[in-house]
């Protein structure tokens, strides 16, 4: 008999400790090889340990637990073997194999309950959420009691009692839960930034009416030609890498008594992940196109949704842009995202009457907002970096011409 011990990689230079957030397997499952066992949650990212050869598995550490880098979590017995998938012609009947049936057992009785017991599969996960089905009204089938997405479907097939969704119940309970690393190293880096940086948000607001337009004109055209959808970050985050150019105090990061400039813009994106807010990096973004940087974006927010953001792809960054609109908020002050010395909010687009030429229109309009470290950012630059997104949002040509109207290039302004 072989067993294989698996211990935790390590996800990123100066990461000691991770906490295994999930078990995707329960105790005794035989699984195969590369197949994904577990998920761990560092102060970074969230990243899952695999199989590294076929067997029984034996989990050694139970969920929520904090664990050392390169300490067991669980082992696999590689002659237990997972039972091949039966032939379309069968001619002779297969010998039982005595160590397969007792691998068998191990699993029928551990499967009624385990780690994974109430714990929905990702398909059964995103069902849920979306049919706004909660776990208690669903029981597990799987194995260890694991929710799958048949499970889902068959309450919702058979209904449920959907006050119950709507109310709290009217009970007293309440529950405490361990705070998760990466939130632990969330709140740390927030209280930090109020603490440490002389923080002040400037706002303004953009009429969203020249990008509407464009994008309602030629969305198919652009989605057929470079398969993907044409939104409004992109347009932002190529107006932002042009203002950063005219404005590289913006960019710039304080390092002890000296100032970092940066002659490249590598914007962070926020992204909505399972485990919280991350912020995943678009590299050169001042070098790429609209569809460069949709396919980028599309990219790193399908990674943070499936929990395969790596540390790398969050390191660096010298500017952040965070899209509140997209949860309904008309107007926020976000906070800056530490070592950077400013961050671009965008909001919700909402139509309101405003003064065009003397005469009161009904405009798409977006407020937004750019909180700045007042240290290394003067108010004259943080208000006049705002103007210049603005004005490159509510005249996309611009965007063409560095910063700039045809009419400017023409005549050499």
């Amino acid at each position: 008999m072989a067993i294989i011990e698996l211990k935790v990689p390590s996800p990123g230079e100066s990461i000691t400790e991770v906490t295994i957030s999930r078990w995707l397997k329960a105790n005794g499952d035989v699984v195969e090889k590369d197949e994904e066992l577990c998920e761990v949650e560092s102060d970074k990212a969230t990243l899952t340990i695999n199989a590294e050869e076929a067997g029984a598995i034996t989990i050694k550490v139970a969920e929520g637990t904090t664990v050392k880098v390169g300490e067991v979590v669980c082992t696999i017995d590689t002659s237990v073997q997972p039972t091949a998938k039966p032939k379309t012609e069968v001619k002779a009947e297969a010998k039982a194999e005595p160590v397969n049936t007792a691998a068998k057992e191990e699993v029928k009785a551990t499967s009624g309950s385990g780690y994974a017991s109430g714990h929905p599969s990702p398909a059964a996960k995103k069902l849920m959420d979306d049919s706004k089905v909660p776990a208690n009204k669903v029981n597990g089938s799987g194995p260890g009691g694991r929710i799958t997405k048949g499970d889902v479907l068959t309450v919702l097939a058979n209904g449920f009692d959907s006050n119950t969704m709507s109310s709290w119940g009217g009970t007293r309970d309440h529950r405490r839960e361990k705070m998760s690393a990466l939130r632990k190293k969330l709140s740390q880096r927030l209280v930090s930034v109020k603490q440490e940086t002389a923080m002040l948000t400037t706002f303004n607001e953009v009429d969203m009416s020249a990008i509407m337009a464009m994008r309602a004109k030629y969305k198919d055209a652009f989605k057929e030609k470079y398969g993907v959808n044409i939104g409004f970050m992109s347009f932002f985050t190529k107006a932002v890498t042009e203002a950063l150019h005219l404005f590289p105090a913006v960019n710039a990061q304080i390092d002890g008594e000296e100032i970092v400039y940066h002659d490249y813009c590598d914007v962070g994106i926020a992204v909505s992940a399972p485990k919280g807010l991350v912020v995943p990096v678009i590299r050169n973004a001042e070098t790429m196109s609209l569809a460069e940087i949709e396919a980028d974006i599309k990219r790193l927010a399908t990674r943070a949704r499936d929990n395969k953001i790596t540390v790398e792809d969050m390191t660096g960054g010298t500017f952040t842009i965070t899209n509140g609109g997209v949860f309904g908020s008309l107007m926020s002050t976000p906070i800056i995202n530490p070592p950077q010395s400013a961050i671009l909010g965008m909001h919700n687009v909402v139509d309101r009457p405003v003064a065009v030429n003397g005469k009161v229109e009904i405009r798409p309009m977006m407020y937004i907002a750019l909180s700045y470290d007042h240290r290394i950012i003067d108010g004259r630059e943080s208000v006049s970096f705002l103007v210049k997104v603005k004005e490159m949002v509510e005249n996309p040509v611009k965007l063409l011409f560095g910063g700039k109207s045809p009419e400017e290039v023409v005549m050499g302004l």
